[in-house]
Protein backbone atom coordinates (compact mmCIF):
# COMPACT_ATOMS: atom_id res chain seq x y z
CA UNK A 1 0.00 0.00 0.00
CA UNK A 2 1.04 3.60 -0.56
CA UNK A 3 -0.65 6.89 0.25
CA UNK A 4 -1.96 9.37 -2.31
CA UNK A 5 -4.31 12.33 -2.53
CA UNK A 6 -6.51 12.41 -5.64
CA UNK A 7 -8.08 15.60 -6.95
CA UNK A 8 -10.83 16.33 -9.50
CA UNK A 9 -10.09 19.99 -10.17
CA UNK A 10 -7.45 22.67 -9.62
CA UNK A 11 -9.11 23.93 -6.45
CA UNK A 12 -8.73 20.51 -4.84
CA UNK A 13 -5.17 20.19 -6.16
CA UNK A 14 -4.22 23.56 -4.68
CA UNK A 15 -5.74 22.65 -1.31
CA UNK A 16 -3.90 19.31 -1.26
CA UNK A 17 -0.57 20.91 -2.19
CA UNK A 18 -0.93 23.57 0.49
CA UNK A 19 -1.86 20.99 3.12
CA UNK A 20 1.14 18.87 2.20
CA UNK A 21 3.47 21.88 2.33
CA UNK A 22 2.15 22.95 5.74
CA UNK A 23 2.65 19.45 7.13
CA UNK A 24 6.20 19.40 5.78
CA UNK A 25 6.97 22.75 7.42
CA UNK A 26 5.50 21.65 10.74
CA UNK A 27 8.33 19.10 11.18
CA UNK A 28 5.86 16.70 12.78
CA UNK A 29 7.64 13.88 10.94
CA UNK A 30 11.41 13.45 10.65
CA UNK A 31 11.28 12.17 7.07
CA UNK A 32 9.99 14.06 4.01
CA UNK A 33 6.29 13.81 3.15
CA UNK A 34 6.20 11.54 0.11
CA UNK A 35 2.43 11.31 -0.38
CA UNK A 36 1.71 12.09 -4.03
CA UNK A 37 -0.99 14.48 -5.24
CA UNK A 38 -2.48 12.93 -8.38
CA UNK A 39 -5.41 13.53 -10.75
CA UNK A 40 -8.34 11.21 -10.16
CA UNK A 41 -8.85 8.65 -12.91
CA UNK A 42 -10.72 5.36 -12.96
CA UNK A 43 -12.22 4.31 -9.63
CA UNK A 44 -13.31 0.77 -8.86
CA UNK A 45 -15.61 -0.10 -5.98
CA UNK A 46 -14.48 -2.87 -3.65
CA UNK A 47 -16.72 -5.85 -2.91
CA UNK A 48 -19.92 -5.19 -0.96
CA UNK A 49 -18.59 -6.73 2.25
CA UNK A 50 -15.78 -4.14 2.25
CA UNK A 51 -18.16 -1.18 2.01
CA UNK A 52 -18.59 0.60 5.37
CA UNK A 53 -16.66 -2.25 6.98
CA UNK A 54 -16.04 -0.24 10.16
CA UNK A 55 -19.82 -0.05 10.67
CA UNK A 56 -20.79 -3.53 9.50
CA UNK A 57 -18.08 -5.29 11.52
CA UNK A 58 -17.57 -2.98 14.48
CA UNK A 59 -15.93 -5.44 16.87
CA UNK A 60 -13.52 -6.88 14.29
CA UNK A 61 -12.60 -3.46 12.92
CA UNK A 62 -11.90 -1.95 16.35
CA UNK A 63 -9.85 -4.99 17.37
CA UNK A 64 -7.80 -4.75 14.17
CA UNK A 65 -7.36 -0.98 14.47
CA UNK A 66 -5.98 -1.34 17.98
CA UNK A 67 -3.97 -4.56 17.43
CA UNK A 68 -2.32 -3.35 14.22
CA UNK A 69 -0.85 -0.34 16.01
CA UNK A 70 -2.79 2.12 13.85
CA UNK A 71 -4.80 3.55 16.73
CA UNK A 72 -1.73 4.00 18.93
CA UNK A 73 0.24 5.63 16.11
CA UNK A 74 -2.52 8.10 15.30
CA UNK A 75 -2.88 9.11 18.95
CA UNK A 76 0.89 9.44 19.44
CA UNK A 77 1.25 11.71 16.40
CA UNK A 78 -2.01 13.64 16.32
CA UNK A 79 -3.32 13.17 19.84
CA UNK A 80 -6.64 11.65 20.80
CA UNK A 81 -9.33 13.59 18.89
CA UNK A 82 -11.95 12.57 21.43
CA UNK A 83 -10.13 14.36 24.26
CA UNK A 84 -10.20 17.60 22.28
CA UNK A 85 -13.98 17.76 22.63
CA UNK A 86 -13.83 19.44 26.02
CA UNK A 87 -17.55 20.11 26.00
CA UNK A 88 -18.14 16.41 26.71
CA UNK A 89 -16.95 16.04 30.29
CA UNK A 90 -18.06 14.22 33.41
CA UNK A 91 -19.33 16.44 36.25
CA UNK A 92 -18.29 15.82 39.84
CA UNK A 93 -20.16 13.22 41.88
CA UNK A 94 -21.95 15.89 43.88
CA UNK A 95 -23.09 17.56 40.65
CA UNK A 96 -24.29 14.23 39.29
CA UNK A 97 -26.33 13.51 42.40
CA UNK A 98 -28.03 16.87 41.98
CA UNK A 99 -28.50 16.50 38.23
CA UNK A 100 -29.59 12.87 37.85
CA UNK A 101 -32.61 11.01 39.14
CA UNK A 102 -31.96 8.09 41.50
CA UNK A 103 -32.48 5.62 38.63
CA UNK A 104 -30.18 7.55 36.29
CA UNK A 105 -27.48 7.67 38.95
CA UNK A 106 -27.82 3.97 39.82
CA UNK A 107 -27.63 2.94 36.16
CA UNK A 108 -24.75 5.17 35.02
CA UNK A 109 -22.63 5.17 38.19
CA UNK A 110 -23.42 1.80 39.78
CA UNK A 111 -23.97 -0.35 36.67
CA UNK A 112 -27.64 -0.76 37.43
CA UNK A 113 -30.31 -2.00 35.00
CA UNK A 114 -33.76 -0.53 34.55
CA UNK A 115 -36.89 -2.63 34.09
CA UNK A 116 -37.69 -3.79 30.53
CA UNK A 117 -40.81 -2.36 28.85
CA UNK A 118 -40.99 0.19 31.65
CA UNK A 119 -38.46 2.79 30.59
CA UNK A 120 -38.55 6.02 28.62
CA UNK A 121 -37.19 5.08 25.19
CA UNK A 122 -37.73 1.37 24.64
CA UNK A 123 -40.58 2.08 22.19
CA UNK A 124 -39.56 5.58 21.05
CA UNK A 125 -39.98 5.89 17.27
CA UNK A 126 -39.21 9.61 16.88
CA UNK A 127 -36.28 10.80 14.75
CA UNK A 128 -33.30 12.20 16.59
CA UNK A 129 -30.19 11.25 18.50
CA UNK A 130 -29.46 9.75 21.91
CA UNK A 131 -26.71 11.37 23.98
CA UNK A 132 -25.08 10.40 27.27
CA UNK A 133 -27.18 11.73 30.15
CA UNK A 134 -23.97 12.55 32.06
CA UNK A 135 -21.67 14.19 29.49
CA UNK A 136 -23.93 14.96 26.54
CA UNK A 137 -21.67 13.14 24.10
CA UNK A 138 -23.56 11.73 21.07
CA UNK A 139 -24.03 7.96 21.11
CA UNK A 140 -26.83 6.60 18.93
CA UNK A 141 -29.17 7.71 16.16
CA UNK A 142 -32.81 6.80 15.62
CA UNK A 143 -31.75 5.61 12.17
CA UNK A 144 -29.99 2.59 13.74
CA UNK A 145 -32.64 1.90 16.39
CA UNK A 146 -34.80 -1.19 15.94
CA UNK A 147 -37.45 -3.16 17.81
CA UNK A 148 -35.60 -6.04 19.47
CA UNK A 149 -38.46 -7.29 21.63
CA UNK A 150 -36.28 -7.10 24.74
CA UNK A 151 -37.95 -4.06 26.29
CA UNK A 152 -34.84 -1.87 26.17
CA UNK A 153 -33.69 0.60 23.49
CA UNK A 154 -31.69 -1.42 20.96
CA UNK A 155 -29.40 -0.28 18.16
CA UNK A 156 -27.51 -2.30 15.56
CA UNK A 157 -24.58 0.13 15.65
CA UNK A 158 -23.57 3.36 17.38
CA UNK A 159 -23.73 6.69 15.61
CA UNK A 160 -20.42 7.72 17.20
CA UNK A 161 -18.29 4.57 17.70
CA UNK A 162 -15.45 6.68 19.08
CA UNK A 163 -17.63 7.50 22.09
CA UNK A 164 -18.32 3.86 22.96
CA UNK A 165 -15.93 1.92 25.21
CA UNK A 166 -16.23 -1.86 25.48
CA UNK A 167 -15.28 -3.71 28.67
CA UNK A 168 -15.49 -7.32 29.78
CA UNK A 169 -18.21 -7.90 32.34
CA UNK A 170 -17.99 -11.08 34.44
CA UNK A 171 -20.97 -10.40 36.71
CA UNK A 172 -24.12 -12.56 36.78
CA UNK A 173 -22.02 -15.74 36.44
CA UNK A 174 -21.35 -15.08 32.75
CA UNK A 175 -19.02 -13.10 30.51
CA UNK A 176 -20.62 -10.23 28.67
CA UNK A 177 -19.37 -7.11 26.89
CA UNK A 178 -20.31 -3.95 28.74
CA UNK A 179 -20.55 -0.65 26.86
CA UNK A 180 -19.70 2.68 28.51
CA UNK A 181 -19.48 6.24 27.27
CA UNK A 182 -15.94 7.47 26.64
CA UNK A 183 -16.11 10.94 28.19
CA UNK A 184 -18.81 10.46 30.81
CA UNK A 185 -17.66 6.93 31.74
CA UNK A 186 -21.35 6.08 32.14
CA UNK A 187 -22.52 2.51 32.19
CA UNK A 188 -24.81 2.29 29.15
CA UNK A 189 -25.65 -1.39 28.82
CA UNK A 190 -24.24 -4.38 26.93
CA UNK A 191 -23.55 -5.50 23.39
CA UNK A 192 -24.72 -8.85 22.03
CA UNK A 193 -24.22 -10.70 18.74
CA UNK A 194 -27.91 -11.41 18.06
CA UNK A 195 -28.73 -8.19 16.22
CA UNK A 196 -29.96 -7.62 12.66
CA UNK A 197 -27.99 -6.97 9.48
CA UNK A 198 -25.78 -5.31 8.51
CA UNK A 199 -23.77 -5.65 11.77
CA UNK A 200 -25.41 -8.61 13.50
CA UNK A 201 -24.96 -6.71 16.77
CA UNK A 202 -27.41 -5.51 19.40
CA UNK A 203 -26.40 -2.56 21.53
CA UNK A 204 -28.80 -2.98 24.43
CA UNK A 205 -28.91 0.35 26.28
CA UNK A 206 -30.66 1.64 29.38
CA UNK A 207 -32.98 4.58 28.69
CA UNK A 208 -31.84 6.07 32.00
CA UNK A 209 -28.30 6.41 30.63
CA UNK A 210 -29.39 8.60 27.72
CA UNK A 211 -31.19 11.78 26.77
CA UNK A 212 -33.13 11.88 23.52
CA UNK A 213 -32.88 14.99 21.34
CA UNK A 214 -35.57 15.20 18.63
CA UNK A 215 -34.40 16.00 15.11
CA UNK A 216 -36.12 19.38 15.09
CA UNK A 217 -34.29 20.45 18.28
CA UNK A 218 -30.80 19.23 17.40
CA UNK A 219 -29.66 22.58 16.01
CA UNK A 220 -30.83 24.49 19.08
CA UNK A 221 -29.14 21.93 21.35
CA UNK A 222 -25.80 22.23 19.53
CA UNK A 223 -25.89 18.96 17.59
CA UNK A 224 -26.56 20.26 14.07
CA UNK A 225 -23.46 18.48 12.70
CA UNK A 226 -25.20 15.15 13.40
CA UNK A 227 -28.40 15.84 11.47
CA UNK A 228 -26.88 13.94 8.54
CA UNK A 229 -26.71 10.85 10.75
CA UNK A 230 -30.46 10.93 11.34
CA UNK A 231 -31.96 11.76 7.95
Amino acid sequence: YTTAIYYFDEVQKDAADRSKDELEKSKKFDDPIVTKVLPAKAFYLAEDYHQDYYQKNVLHYNTYKKGSGREGFIKSVWGDPATKKAKYTKPSDSELRGKLSKLQYDVTQKEGTERPFNNEYWDNKAEGIYVDIVSGEPLFSSREKYKSGTGWPSFFRPMSPENIVEKQDKSLFSVRTEIRSKHGDSHLGHIFDDGPAPTGLRYCVNSAAMRFIPLEEMGKEGYSEFVKDVR
